[in-house]
């Protein structure tokens, strides 16, 4: 047993090795998109460590400074340094992001793999009216709703959010699994005696795993998206705490004399969700037979 085990692992490394240089080779733009949101983590989690100054302090002498050696992204109408407060907003958008989609896809997914294990049944049946009535209303009034409703926090925004990305982990985890279910190895493990719970476990999750990749990278950016509307709003992240959203809400009020205040913070928002939605297509292309060379 010990030597099949070892036997494995190199070749599970070989494996990984070849898909690596495989998507390297014909997803460039994937690798550079992966490359930037690498930046953007690393930002967020060193960001105690690279702000020069706390995001909440206030520079009384330095009231919408522009750039310069002292402040690199200039301040802002309350005299604190927007590149600090740029790296903590960062931390945000990924907490929140993070959060929401962890929440989102959980209930998302098994509610889609119940749904579509059992397509056909009363219990799909219920599970995608409830699915549809969610998808019937708009996006943004479902946020504004659900935000307005329990106030402006971290907990609540991801709250909010998370009930926008419910309907779409559940859409692609339901259409995957009924095409899963009809499969031989599926019907054999069935005429073997597994349960339903084996079955899924060891084989119908496994195989969601591209696909809920991909959908996955693709929600990110919207929901960075609409975190920062929210914040913009200012039904989202509470002030103080730095957000994207929120700088870019404060900053159109001085845009005229102080464009640094919006340039910067929305630049930064541009490039990442460009980079999540980037790698979202190279891993749909990547994981696409039809794209797969010989």
């Amino acid at each position: 047993m010990t030597e099949i085990v070892a036997d494995r692992v190199p070749v599970a490394r070989r494996t990984a090795r070849r898909g690596l240089r495989h998507l390297v080779r014909t997803q460039p733009l994937g690798v550079v998109a992966l490359a930037l949101i690498a930046l953007f983590v690393l930002a967020a989690v060193l960001a105690p460590v690279l702000a020069p100054f706390d995001p909440v302090t206030q520079h009384r002498e330095a009231f919408q400074q522009p750039p310069s050696a002292q402040f690199l992204m200039g301040t802002d109408d309350l005299g604190r340094d927007i590149f600090s407060r740029v790296l903590y907003g960062a931390r945000t958008s990924l907490l929140v992001s993070v959060a929401t989609l962890v929440a989102g896809g959980i209930i998302g997914i098994a509610i889609g793999v119940a749904s579509g294990y059992f397509g056909g049944s009363a219990l799909d049946t219920t599970l995608q009216r409830v699915m549809d009535t969610l998808m019937a209303i708009p996006g943004i009034v479902l946020l504004l709703f659900v935000a307005a409703l329990l106030g402006p926090s971290v907990r609540n925004t991801v709250i909010a959010l998370s009930l926008l990305v419910i309907p779409s982990f559940n859409r692609v985890a339901r259409g995957e699994m009924l095409r899963i279910r009809e499969e031989l190895y599926i019907e054999s493990a069935r005429a073997s005696g597994c349960s339903t719970w084996r079955i899924l476990r060891r084989h119908g999750l496994p195989n969601l795993l591209a696909p809920l990749l991909v959908v996955t990278s693709l929600l990110f950016a919207i929901v960075i998206i609409a975190e920062s509307a929210l914040s913009f709003l200012g039904i989202g992240t509470p002030p103080p705490t730095p957000s994207w959203g929120a700088m870019l809400s404060e900053g159109s009020r001085y845009m005229e004399i102080a464009p640094w205040m919006v340039v910067f913070p929305g630049g930064i928002l541009t490039v990442a969700v460009l980079a999540f939605n980037l790698l979202g297509d190279a891993l749909r292309d990547f994981f696409d037979p039809k794209q797969q060379t010989r």
